[in-house]
């Protein structure tokens, strides 16, 4: 089979692989239909996470249930399924706590299992799948979805519940004032939660034009471009001489916490899910005097699929719309150039 594999900085290949057979009687194999380019590989991408040698890389996908292990109980072959971007076994204390992205049994997309078996990253033609009970989710009905519902199930696997999962730490509720720090699919995704939530007043950061409509569409009443003390300030005079009840932190660097907490009023409350790099650590000072309240992290996708997967089917949500670019699987290297260069908002690698 075909699948893409990180060399090294800027370095993408797709290339041919083996292809992926039952290891163990929890897996099952999956024939990818379509993957996508996420935000956190272009850290590896770019050099800022190591590369010690070459190896599989995509951790969201969609397909089709083609072989099953024998004790695997919840899925027959010929399930369309989403595959979750953490791999998890549903049963263990933090997968039954709902925290899946703990689970401590967790196998790595592109890595290896816990037995040390390998692992098919997400932007290939096929992947093996541990733990396959309590990690794919069936999608009812669906057996081959067009371009439009795969765009919407593909951002299940991570995107849509990541945004969610920061409107939750950020206490998002009917009434409450929201601004989200972050216009890439996540943050986007993070207003369409916001508005999904009830939030009446969504304010988001963002200098792009593309970026700042699809906002608007999913729900944004206020568009800011302003940065730093500026887009505090921006954010008070909006609304009304006040900071933000809830705020998204969507990016993971320095300078987006610094802005995400600015925009936050004294006993506010802070979800953040960007992936921390080059950051030091919250400001305790800054939390005590401000009373600020911090909730978020790594998301816990699977945990939240079977609500927004009720949501996207009856078509109350549409969050496949962040992906503006479809590409093939062949044309891999391109689609993490044309993130990197911010030329896409997120790349769909169509497979089926």
């Amino acid at each position: 089979m075909r699948a893409t594999l990180i060399h090294g900085p800027r370095d993408i290949r797709v290339e041919d692989c083996p292809d992926p057979v039952l290891l163990a009687d929890t897996d099952a194999i999956v024939k990818v239909g379509a993957a996508c380019v996420c935000g956190s590989d272009l850290w590896p991408y770019r050099g800022i996470n190591p590369i010690p040698e070459p190896r599989r890389i995509g951790h969201e996908f969609i397909g089709t249930v083609t072989a099953l292990g024998s004790k695997v109980a919840t899925l027959k072959v010929g399930d369309f399924v989403v595959a979750p971007w953490a791999n998890s076994c549903g049963t263990c204390p933090p997968c039954r706590n709902g925290v899946q992205v703990a689970c401590e049994h967790r196998a790595s997309w592109g890595g290896n299992d816990e037995n040390g078996l390998p692992v098919d990253g997400g932007q290939g033609e096929a992947v093996r799948v541990p733990n396959a009970d309590g990690t794919l989710v069936p999608v009812p009905g669906v057996s081959e979805p067009d371009e439009v519902l795969s765009k919407s199930l593909l951002a299940l696997s991570d995107v849509m519940g990541t945004g969610h999962h920061a409107a939750l730490g950020a206490r998002v509720a009917p009434g409450r004032s929201v601004v989200v720090v972050g216009d890439g699919a996540v943050g986007l995704c993070g207003v369409l939660a916001a508005k999904r939530l009830g939030a009446t007043r969504i304010i988001a950061m963002s200098r792009h034009a593309d970026r700042a409509a699809l906002a608007r569409e999913f729900g944004a009443t206020d568009v800011v471009a302003e940065r730093g003390a500026e887009a505090a300030v921006k954010v008070r005079e909006l609304l009304g001489g006040v900071l933000a009840d809830s705020v998204l932190e969507c990016v993971g660097t320095a300078e987006a916490m610094d802005q995400a907490l600015r925009c936050t009023r004294p006993g506010g409350s802070l979800g953040f899910v960007g992936v921390p790099h080059g950051q030091d650590g919250l400001p305790i000072s800054v939390l005590f005097s401000k009373n600020i309240s911090v909730a978020g992290g790594a998301a816990s996708t699977r945990a939240y699929l079977p609500e927004l997967l009720e949501d996207v089917l009856a078509g109350l949500i549409n969050p496949g719309l962040v992906f503006d670019t479809v590409m093939g699987l062949e044309q891999a290297p391109e689609a993490y150039r044309a993130m990197d260069e911010r030329r896409a908002i997120k790349v769909m690698l169509k497979l089926g």
